[in-house]
């Protein structure tokens, strides 16, 4: 795969190498045999990406809207969407990253529509995880801590979360890719469609607002 360009994909996040004659499988034979089953609409093997991929395209999209409820509609939506487009997924890339096209594509769909709305919100860390009952507090905290220390922490945590938040989107998603969910450049670039150059810079630019933001905390 070639990452020194530009990549374009489709609506359904699919690369332009995709759709040409005679290209390689990135796919093990295993892989390939559970990408036909999901191309046939097997159910349980849509279920198998759900629950393998699920926490991870949860996560992604939580830290890019910083909202819950957001980014479990924005999963459930990236699944959808997933489930109706696999039939022209050409395995030219990992499906995660796949995943991860389409749920940075519907997040952005989402941003569009709202952004014209001011939005101020810092996440609650008191906010559950899933449909679950533990908290991001919960899973972050570390139990060895003092209340001073603990408390510092969680302010240093919500002003993150604030700065992050605040950055236009195309800073907000390479830091996100990146420095949270590491990523690699050319892992960045194809889930993103742009170049390595790009990345690089948008990393720097966004980590230098990060900074910015932050000063004086």
């Amino acid at each position: 795969m070639v990452f020194g360009k530009s990549i374009t994909f489709d609506e359904n996040g699919l690369g332009d190498a995709a759709h040409a004659a005679g290209y390689d499988s990135v796919f093990s034979p295993v892989e390939n045999e559970f990408l036909e089953r999901l191309r046939s609409g097997e159910a349980d093997a849509f279920d198998s990406l759900i629950q393998r991929y699920s926490g991870d395209i949860y996560a992604l999209l939580f830290r890019i809207t910083q909202n819950p409820d957001e980014a479990g509609e924005l999963t459930q939506e990236t699944f959808l969407k997933a489930f109706k487009a696999i039939s022209k997924f050409r395995a030219d890339s990992e499906l995660k990253t796949w995943l991860f096209r389409i749920a940075i594509n519907e997040s952005r769909n989402r941003h569009r529509w709202w952004k014209r709305r001011f939005r101020e919100r810092t996440v609650s860390l008191d906010d559950t995880v899933g449909e679950t009952d533990i908290t991001l507090h919960d899973t972050l905290a570390d139990t060895s801590e003092n209340p001073e220390s603990s408390l510092l922490r969680r302010e240093t945590e919500q002003a993150l979360e604030a700065a992050l938040i605040s950055l236009p989107q195309s800073f907000r998603e390479v830091i996100v890719l990146c420095d949270i969910e590491g990523q690699s450049y050319q892992q960045i670039a194809e889930v993103l469609g742009i170049n390595i150059g790009t990345v690089k810079s948008r990393i720097a630019r966004g980590r230098e607002e990060l900074r910015r933001r932050l000063k004086g905390f």
